[in-house]
C-alpha cells in the first residue's frame, strides 16, 4: 500500500483490484456488464513499474484513457548489465514492454518517470482524487553499501490524475520482526538464509520466498515455501526421532536410523 495523505480518496485503487475486475468482466461479458474500474477518458497515473505496472498501462490504454503516467521510485535501469549484475543472474536492465510501446504509439512518448516519490494525493470537495503531489529523489550508497534515497529540494510538483493505480514493487521485508528477533540481513535488506536449508542465524527461524530472495515470481515463493516446510519438519522431528531411538532395542534403533537416513536421502 501507499499510506500517504489522501489515500482514502475515491479513484485510488490497488493494481490487482483494477486488473482482476477488468479480466472478470472481459471474460463474463466482454466488458458489457460494467463491473470493472473504467479508465476511459481519465488521466491515469500508475505508481510502480514491473509487469503489474505494465499491465495497468496497457489495460488503461485499451479502455481509452486520455493520458498515462508511470511513476517509479527506483532509478532508471542501465541499458546493459552493471558490474554487480553478472551472468547467470537475471539481467536488471532497461526494458521496453508492450504497455510502454502502446503508450509511446498513442501519446508520443514512454510513460515512465524514474526517481519520483508520491507525497500525497489531492482531492476535490467530493472526496475524489484529482492529482498527486510528487517529489524527485536521488539514490545513494551509504558506508556499508546499502542504497537509500533523499528528496531533491525544490522539486515538488502537482500532477493531474482522475485514476491512480498502485502497483508498487518490493523494496524489502518489514523491519520490525527481523529487528526484534535479531535476524541478519544482506546488503539488499533481505533476510540471510542459505538456499536449500532456509535457516537463518537464529536457531529455529527459517526464511523463504521474497523476504529471502527479494522480489520475484509467485512460483519461486511457492517452491521455496515447500522446501522450507520440509526443512522445518526435519528440524522439529529431530529431537523426537532421537528420543524414539534411545528408547528402542538396538535392532529397532538400527532399523529406525536406516529408515530415517533413506528418507532424508530421497
Amino acid at each position: 500500500d501507499l499510506p500517504v495523505p489522501g489515500r482514502e480518496l475515491s479513484g485510488v485503487h490497488f493494481a490487482m483490484e483494477f486488473l482482476h475486475a477488468n479480466t472478470k468482466s472481459l471474460l463474463d461479458s466482454n466488458l458489457k456488464d460494467g463491473n470493472y474500474i473504467s479508465a476511459k477518458g481519465k488521466k491515469v497515473v500508475v505508481i510502480g513499474g514491473g509487469d503489474t505496472g505494465t499491465d495497468c498501462i496497457g489495460t488503461s490504454i485499451r479502455h481509452g484513457c486520455s493520458s498515462i503516467v508511470n511513476l517509479e521510485l527506483l532509478p532508471e535501469p542501465p541499458r546493459t548489465r552493471a558490474a554487480g549484475n553478472p551472468w547467470p543472474q537475471w539481467p536488471r536492465i532497461f526494458r521496453v514492454d508492450y504497455g510502454h510501446q502502446e503508450a509511446a504509439s498513442k501519446f508520443g512518448k514512454d510513460p515512465r518517470s524514474y526517481e519520483v516519490m508520491t507525497k500525497r494525493f489531492v482531492g476535490d470537495e467530493h472526496g475524489v482524487v484529482k492529482g498527486l503531489e510528487i517529489v524527485r529523489v536521488h539514490w545513494e550508497k551509504d558506508a556499508i553499501g546499502k542504497f537509500s534515497f533523499k528528496e531533491v529540494e525544490g522539486s515538488e510538483e502537482i500532477i493531474e490524475a482522475d485514476l491512480v493505480l498502485l502497483a508498487m514493487g518490493f523494496l524489502g521485508p518489514e523491519s520490525t520482526l527481523p529487528e526484534k528477533l535479531g535476524l541478519e540481513r544482506d546488503n539488499r535488506s533481505n533476510l540471510k538464509a542459505e538456499y536449500g536449508r532456509f535457516s537463518t542465524n537464529v536457531e529455529g527461524i527459517f526464511a523463504a520466498g521474497d523476504c529471502r530472495r527479494g522480489q520475484s515470481l509467485v512460483v519461486w515463493a511457492i517452491s521455496e515455501g515447500r522446501q522450507a516446510a520440509a526443512q522445518v519438519d526435519n528440524y522439529l522431528m529431530k529431537d523426537e526421532n532421537d528420543v524414539m531411538i534411545s528408547t528402542e532395542r538396538p535392532e529397532e534403533s538400527t532399523k529406525t536410523q536406516d529408515s530415517n537416513r533413506q528418507a532424508v536421502m530421497t
